[in-house]
C-alpha cells in the first residue's frame, strides 16, 4: 500500500513538470485556432458562394475525421514531400511538438468557426435594426453589436471546445512530444504500473478541467453583468 502511494506521489510529480508543455500546446494551439477560425467565419458570411463553400468544405474535412489520424497526417505525411521540405514550414513540420500545434489549431478551428456562427446567428436581429436605423453603417454594427452580443454568447459553447483542446494535448505523446501524457508513457514502460500512474494523469486533468470551468464562468459572469443588472431592475 505504501509503496502505491509513494509511486502515486512521484509520478504526480513527475508527470506534472511536463504541464508547462502542456500548455504551450493548448494555449498556442487555441490562440491560431481563434485567429482562423474568425477568417473562415468572415467568410461565411462574405455572401460569396467560392469564399462560404471553401471555408465549408474545411469545416467538414476537419469534423469529419479524427484529430489523431490528421496529426499522423501532418507529423509522417507531410514530411515525405519534397516541397514541403523545401519549404517555409519545414522548420515548424520537421519536429512533433510543430506538427502537434499545427493538427490541434486547425482542428479546433473547424469547431470554434461554428461555434462563433451560432453566437452570430444568435443576436437579436432587432437589435441590427434598431442600430441601421440609428444611422451605423455594416462595418459598425458588426464591431460594436454583433461581435461584443455574439461573443457573450459563445463562451459556454467555447469552453467546451477549450476542455476539449486541453484533452486533445495528451494525443501530442504519440509524435514523440513529452507533454504529461508522454512522461505518464514512459513512466508505465518504467514501472509496468499503468493503473497508478494513468489514474494519477487522470486527476491532474480533472483538476485543470476544473479551474478552466470556473475560468469562463468568471469571464461568462462579467460580459453578462449588465444582462444580470437588468433583469433585477425589472424584479
Amino acid at each position: 500500500m505504501m509503496e502505491s502511494i509513494a509511486l502515486i506521489t512521484d509520478s504526480t510529480i513527475a508527470m506534472l513538470s511536463g504541464i508547462g508543455m502542456t500548455f504551450q500546446l493548448l494555449f498556442i494551439s487555441a490562440f491560431f485556432g481563434m485567429i482562423l477560425a474568425v477568417a473562415l467565419l468572415l467568410m461565411r458570411m462574405s455572401g460569396k458562394w467560392y469564399l462560404s463553400g471553401l471555408a465549408q468544405a474545411y469545416i467538414y474535412v476537419f469534423r469529419g475525421t479524427p484529430i489523431l489520424v490528421q496529426m499522423f497526417i501532418i507529423y509522417y505525411g507531410l514530411p515525405q514531400f519534397e516541397v514541403i521540405r523545401e519549404s517555409f514550414l519545414w522548420p515548424v513540420l520537421r519536429e512533433g511538438y510543430g506538427c502537434a500545434i499545427v493538427a490541434l489549431f486547425l482542428n479546433s478551428c473547424a469547431y470554434t468557426t461554428e461555434i462563433l456562427r451560432g453566437g452570430v446567428l444568435g443576436v437579436d436581429k432587432g437589435v441590427l435594426e434598431a442600430a441601421s436605423a440609428l444611422g451605423m453603417s455594416k462595418r459598425q454594427r458588426l464591431i460594436h453589436i454583433t461581435a461584443p452580443i455574439a461573443m457573450r454568447l459563445s463562451i459556454p459553447a467555447y469552453s467546451n471546445e477549450f476542455i476539449s483542446l486541453l484533452k486533445s494535448t495528451a494525443l501530442a505523446s504519440t509524435i514523440t512530444v513529452i507533454d504529461m501524457t508522454g512522461i505518464g508513457r514512459t513512466l508505465v514502460a518504467e514501472t509496468f504500473a499503468p493503473y497508478e500512474i494513468y489514474i494519477s494523469l487522470a486527476v491532474i486533468y480533472i483538476v485543470l478541467t476544473f479551474f478552466i470551468q470556473r475560468s469562463f464562468g468568471s469571464i461568462e459572469s462579467v460580459l453578462s453583468r449588465h444582462c444580470a443588472k437588468k433583469l433585477g431592475r425589472k424584479e
